[in-house]
Parts: C-alpha cells; sequence; structure tokens
C-alpha cells in the first residue's frame, strides 16, 4: 500500500486511496456522488487574514460539475479595500487538492479552498495566496531549491475559573490534565486539522496560565510539520478556522492575541523553514547547518525590520516584542537559543548516536549514521504571531530567504549576526551585545517606515506589486502606536481595552 495513504487521517484520501496532491475534479465529484454530500462550501481570504464562506447546496450533478469547473463570482470590494466598488468582481475558483469533509456540519458538506481570478481569467496579482504562489516560483527560479515551511500556532483558551488542580502562574509548559484544563479541547482539534489536511506534528500546553476576574486564561500550541510553504499557508487558515469553531461549540473564547496582559506569556507565530532539492533537505553539510541555511538567514537579518510589516500588523504585535522579555527583540541567530530572533534547534545531526537504542537496551543497535539524519533540520523565524496573514508572511519569508541567496555577503552577514549557544540576549550582562544588533521595529508605524526602506526585497521581480507594499504601509501607518507602549504602561484596564478590540484579529 501507498505509504502516503496507509495511515492518513483526511478522510478523502483515505476514500479514494490517493493523495491530495493528486485530487481531480473528476475525484472531487465521485466523494461526493457516492458520499451523499449535500452542500459544497467555498472558502478563501480576504484582506482580514480569516477563512469567508459561500455555501452552495447540490440540486444535480450538472450543478455540481458546473461549480466545480468555473467557480462562482464574489465581490471583491467587500473582501479587499483596496478594490473600487465599480470594478470588484471576482472569480473564486476551487483547488480540489484542498477539498475536506466539514466536521461540524450535521448535513454532508464538503469544503474546498479558492483561488481568485479577475474578469480576464487571469489570477488576481494583489490576492495574497497568488502573491505566495508567485513568491515561491521567483524562488523556485533563482535558486534552483523549494521552500518547506510550518507553522507553531500558539493560542489562549478563556473560560471560566473552575479553582481545581491549578497551576503556578506562568508554570504550564507541557502540563498533563488534570493541570492543563483544556488538553480535550486540543487533542479534538488536531484530530479534526488532521481531518482537512493539516500535517501535524505534535500539541501541548504552553507557559502561560494565568486567572484575571474570574476567567482561566490557558495557553497551548499545535505545531505543524515542514511541506510545501504554499500548502503550509493553506493548512494554517483552515486550521484556525477548525480551532475558532470548535472552541464556539465548546464554549469558550480562543484568542492568537499576541498578548493578553503585561507580564504574561505572549502568543507567537513561529515559522520553521527548510529547503529541498529534488526532494532532498540541503540544510545540512558534515554535520552542521549548510551555506544554504546560513545564507537565508542572511537574508532574514538584512530584511528583519521590514518582516514584521507582514509577521506583525497590528499595534497588540509589539507589546509582545519588548526588549528584555523571551520574545526576541535583536537580529540575531543563534542554535537552539530562543532569545535569537532566528533559531536552528536541534536536528538530530550532531551527535551521531543511537538515543533509542540506549533507552531501550532490548533494541538492536543501529548501524545507521545519526549526524547525517538532515531530514528534520529547519532554521525558525520567532518574531511572527497569529494576527499575520498566513500568506503574505509566508510571501515575504520566502522573499527574504531569496534575498539572502542573492546577497554577495550573505555568508559574511550570517557570521556577524551569530551569537553563540547559551548566549541570552536579554541578560544585562550581555548589554553591550545587545546595542551593537540592530532592533526589531516597536509599532506598526515603524514597521511601515522599515517597510518603505526594504520596498525593493519584496517587489522585485513582481512578487508583490507597488500597489500593494503603498497599500500596507498605509494600512500600518494609520495605527498611529508609535508611542502606544508608553502611552498603555503597565496599565492592565487599558491593555485589556486593546486585547477586547483585537481578540480576533487574523
Amino acid at each position: 500500500m501507498d505509504q502516503r495513504i496507509a495511515m492518513n487521517p483526511n478522510r478523502l484520501v483515505q476514500y479514494l486511496q490517493k493523495p491530495a496532491a493528486e485530487f481531480t475534479r473528476a475525484d472531487i465529484i465521485r466523494y461526493c456522488e457516492e458520499n451523499q454530500i449535500e452542500f459544497v462550501n467555498f472558502h478563501y481570504c480576504g484582506w482580514d487574514g480569516k477563512l469567508k464562506t459561500l455555501n452552495f447546496v447540490i440540486h444535480s450533478l450538472e450543478h455540481l460539475e458546473n461549480i466545480l469547473t468555473a467557480g462562482e463570482r464574489v465581490d471583491g470590494s467587500s473582501l479587499f479595500p483596496f478594490i473600487e466598488a465599480g470594478k470588484s468582481d471576482l472569480y473564486v475558483v476551487p483547488k480540489y487538492k484542498t477539498a475536506f469533509r466539514n466536521p461540524f456540519t450535521e448535513t454532508p458538506t464538503l469544503d474546498i479552498l479558492c483561488s481568485f481570478y479577475n474578469r480576464d481569467g487571469e489570477p488576481f496579482e494583489s490576492s495574497p495566496e497568488h502573491i505566495l504562489h508567485k513568491a515561491h516560483e521567483v524562488f523556485k527560479k533563482t535558486t534552483g531549491l523549494q521552500m518547506e515551511t510550518m507553522g507553531e500556532l500558539e493560542y489562549y483558551i478563556i473560560a471560566d475559573d473552575e479553582e481545581i488542580y491549578e497551576v503556578p502562574d506562568q508554570k504550564g509548559y507541557h502540563e498533563s490534565a488534570p493541570f492543563n484544563k483544556f488538553t480535550e479541547y486540543r487533542v479534538e482539534a488536531m484530530r479534526l486539522i488532521a481531518q482537512a489536511g493539516g500535517l501535524i506534528k505534535y500539541g501541548h500546553s504552553e507557559v502561560g496560565n494565568f486567572t484575571l476576574d474570574g476567567k482561566i486564561y490557558e495557553q497551548n500550541e499545535i505545531e505543524f510539520l515542514p511541506t510545501n510553504i504554499e500548502d503550509a499557508a493553506d493548512q494554517l487558515v483552515v486550521a484556525k478556522w477548525i480551532m475558532r469553531q470548535l472552541a464556539y461549540e465548546y464554549g469558550v473564547t480562543l484568542t492568537f492575541a499576541p498578548k493578553i496582559t503585561v507580564g504574561k506569556a505572549g502568543s507567537g507565530m513561529h515559522v520553521h523553514c527548510k529547503f529541498t532539492k529534488d526532494g532532498k533537505s540541503v540544510m545540512v553539510n558534515k554535520g552542521e547547518l549548510s551555506d544554504y541555511g546560513k545564507k537565508a538567514i542572511a537574508g532574514y537579518m538584512d530584511a528583519g525590520t521590514s518582516l514584521p510589516a507582514f509577521g506583525n500588523p497590528n499595534p497588540l504585535s509589539f507589546l509582545r516584542l519588548v526588549p528584555h522579555q523571551e520574545a526576541p527583540t535583536s537580529l540575531c541567530w543563534s542554535y537552539s537559543n530562543r532569545s535569537a530572533l532566528v533559531r536552528v534547534p536541534l536536528g538530530w545531526i550532531n551527535n551521531g548516536k543511537d538515543m533509542a537504542a540506549n533507552a531501550n537496551p532490548l533494541e538492536k543497535k543501529s548501524n545507521k549514521d545519526f549526524s547525517e539524519n538532515s531530514e528534520k533540520q529547519t532554521f525558525e523565524w520567532r518574531a511572527s504571531d497569529g494576527c499575520a496573514d498566513m500568506y503574505l508572511l509566508m510571501a515575504a519569508l520566502c522573499c527574504a530567504a531569496r534575498h539572502g541567496f542573492e546577497m554577495p555577503n550573505a555568508l559574511e552577514v550570517a557570521e556577524k549576526t551569530y551569537v553563540g549557544l547559551g548566549v541570552n540576549i536579554h541578560d544585562d550582562k550581555n548589554k553591550k551585545l545587545q546595542e551593537s544588533l540592530e532592533q526589531l521595529p516597536d509599532s506598526c508605524v515603524a514597521a511601515a517606515k522599515e517597510l518603505a526602506k526594504d520596498r525593493k526585497i519584496y517587489t522585485d521581480k513582481g512578487v508583490f506589486s507597488d500597489s500593494i507594499v503603498d497599500y500596507m504601509i498605509k494600512f500600518l501607518t494609520n495605527f498611529n502606536d508609535a508611542n502606544l507602549r508608553k502611552e498603555l504602561g503597565n496599565d492592565t484596564e487599558k491593555i485589556l481595552k486593546l486585547v477586547k478590540e483585537n481578540i480576533h484579529v487574523g
């Protein structure tokens, strides 16, 4: 049996006995016919990054084939604020590989993601999803590599405090039930995301937990596996939709807001990056991070001050990215160092030892050279958060990585911005080092200025249009948050008001 299918939780993959990437229109029609599907839902993201929905009740085979072939038209001006009402029509056309069985409806329903097309039948250039596609195509053509990413979705569940099996404040990391109250929710969310095609690595409770005004705030995380950068973005937007819908059914509030209140752990949306050639990782060379990885990291260092324009597009983002706390603020990278902006995590490449045989004496020691186990090696961009539009963030990271490959001094930049293993950038004894490093912007206004400065990184080769960059600069500047940190200070009431206004952003 095809190993891509044998244990795949996606219900369409199991039924059709083929990987989702190979789904055809005929496959979707057959599944609908043989499973008595009554509704088809089209999903697509507008400018706010949230999934939108168009419901179809299927009344004939001809009708089903028509919507799967031609798609439908929508009002683009209501989805994208930069589109004029006088020429607003767009087509939404389904991407068959994204089809999944809706896990929430009693009526048999199939859901599917769509791409936007203009009146001439061409991809809508300003669609975030198409911008990501252009970014990846240019990256592949320029470097000869493919880019894979994986996201880490951190979130808080907010519910009535039960005052039982309480966990000490900010000590929730990897707690088990019953100390972790929403294990059942997290596991169910993971199951549903996997059934919808999401490639999940694992889930766990996170550091953040506290009580406030009779409510418990509990932080958890669901982390994905590396996959094609375009598929990774699709999976994340579907996952966020599933998680919110499931939270609604549980009667609790879920938020990806980057900061809830002062002194408590914020929620990031770290993105791991990996490069492959002919299906094989190029991240490791002789047991060390390869020059490919170092060049891409150099691109992130050079574009680091403008990437928050895409990864942190909300004033709340900059209450998390505060100096001397755990979230990164200095442009540097390191191995296994969570105070750095880019972290190269453990990748099973250096010790060359069969740890499983050591832990299990009955197992015969493997002859495999574990020092060359490079497929798991990634590096992690740690600044972004759940406010980001997943497509625009991935597109920007792809542009920055390509920029690193094109920089003639990339390896020099990588060497200059490297900090040693175990060096805590936030520690006062390393203040001189921190002051020598460039810092992330401290507001949306500052991020907009950095985007204007780095514009060419993103517009080069036609990935982002100048008009989209101009709109993003205007969008960020209009938050008028240049002095927000100072104005809020440690005023919990003011911060909670801002959180409430932005709790469901992204």
